[in-house]
């Protein structure tokens, strides 16, 4: 009898007609069937199908990571060096690709999240290890969030007692909807306001002379500059992303067949996250054209400098609605990261989708995290020191992360998604370096 396309989807017998672009992890073979033979033949996945269902979860996890934090350290980045660290955030694009590459890979050969991998692989230890850090990191990314907005909502004159209930309730209400692909759909809405970011920066017409002359002019041996360094390394790789996107890309049930458009999705969302929060430093970079200048403290400063390009109405307005952009989308995506990753840990089932009643443990988490992280913000400063020192702090947790993303990449995955050769080499070296120097940077602006 005819096999249905989705069995053959479900079985990784789909592959895609652009190959070349879409690389399956599965070919089409032919198997037999109980008690007589039969040739399955490949069922051909168009190039417009396969990218409307692979596409979102990169694109999200990425915009995501254009977070408050991210904002605020590359602004004080490009106030205190001027655009001396801007081939950091170039320089991590391929090391962020390979990083997302592979939670893409383990939610398509695997059908499970990143969590359940390192619960299997590395047994309780590993996972408590991997819950500290995924706690760690959506804690931390969920009060520069909040504090982000609170601060925005400050410079409109709202209190942040009325603020962050608001932001609060509409997170909740967001996630509470129980469909994974509307969450996602509002989240890539907030997210692509981040682009108000490149409007500023073609605004601020920075010089390439001046660009140039800071790049050569490098501070290796300042310890304010390593530790700026790190907070940029800790703003690109957040641990929660490898656990939203392995989860996510199983959430949505993609197939091997789509492993080609869900890795253009990625590779989109880290040129556009690094790019944007580039265009954040250039920015602050070419107002302070001398470098080493004063440190920016609040999210006020961060906007005021804005004004002499758009003038203090349009800049405020276009700034804040960047800088919300940007925190809603992470607030989403961090807290269901956290939510689906314990989830996992710990061994339940992981879906948003499912009865009320089995769902609800996801919902619940979430709330927490986020009504915990309003109720802290109430009672901190809106410093753009807390938002850099929890960028630091994700850089400290990147060796962590990194050394089971590599372990489960080269030893649990099926045999057409297991990183060998080239590939395994060249994640190893980068990932590792990038670690390395997170730490040495991070170390030294402590000490």
């Amino acid at each position: 009898m005819p096999v249905p396309i989705c069995d053959l989807i479900a079985q990784g017998f789909v592959t895609p007609t652009a190959e070349s672009l879409f690389m399956p992890l599965n070919e089409a073979q032919n198997t037999e069937t109980a008690g007589s033979k039969a040739v399955r033949t490949p069922v051909r996945l168009s190039f417009v199908s396969a990218v409307a269902a692979a596409w979102g979860p990169g694109l999200l996890v990425m915009l995501a990571d254009t977070d408050v934090g991210n904002v605020v350290t590359a602004a004080q980045a490009g106030s205190v060096w001027g655009y001396r660290l801007l081939p950091v955030l170039i320089g991590l694009i391929p090391v962020l690709f390979i990083a997302q590459d592979i939670a893409v890979r383990i939610g398509l050969s695997t059908r499970r999240g990143f969590g359940e991998m390192v619960r299997e692989k590395f047994g309780v230890i590993g996972g408590l290890v991997a819950a500290v850090a995924l706690i760690a990191a959506t804690l931390g990314s969920l009060i520069t969030e909040l504090t982000g907005i609170a601060g925005v909502g400050e410079l409109f004159g709202l209190s942040r007692s009325i603020v962050l209930p608001m932001a609060s309730l509409v997170l909740i209400l967001v996630v509470a909807t129980g469909e994974y692909r509307r969450v996602e759909r509002i989240a890539l809405l907030f997210g692509l306001f981040e682009l108000c970011f490149f409007a500023v920066a073609w605004s601020s017409h920075p010089q390439g002379s001046q660009i140039l002359g800071d790049i050569a002019d490098q501070k290796w041996t300042e310890p304010g500059y390593l530790y700026l360094g790190a907070g940029l390394i800790g703003a690109t790789f957040n641990p929660w992303m490898i656990f939203y996107q392995a989860s996510a890309v199983a959430e949505k049930r993609l197939t091997n067949a789509h492993y080609g458009a869900a890795r253009l999705d990625t590779l989109v969302g880290a040129i556009l996250t690094q790019l944007a929060t580039a265009a954040v430093l250039v920015t602050i970079a070419a107002l302070n054209r001398s470098g080493t200048g004063l440190p920016l403290e609040t999210i006020g400063q961060i906007s005021h400098a804005l004004t002499p390009f758009l003038g203090e109405t349009f800049g405020r307005a276009i700034f804040g609605v960047g800088v919300v952009g940007a925190a809603m989308a992470a607030a989403i995506v961090s807290s269901l990261a956290c939510a689906w990753g314990l989830g996992e840990i710990v061994g339940l089932k992981r879906s948003l989708e499912h009865p009320a009643r089995n769902r609800i443990a996801y919902v619940l988490i979430y709330a927490a995290w986020v009504i915990a992280s309003a109720v802290l913000v109430l009672f901190v400063r809106d410093l753009v020191w807390l938002s850099v020192a929890m960028q630091v702090l994700n850089a400290l947790l990147l060796p962590v992360i990194a050394v089971f993303l590599i372990v489960i990449a080269a030893k649990l995955l099926t045999d057409t998604a297991r990183l060998s050769g080239l590939y395994l080499g060249l994640a190893v070296v980068s990932l590792g370096a990038v670690a390395v120097a997170g730490m040495i940077g991070a170390l030294a602006g402590l000490f």
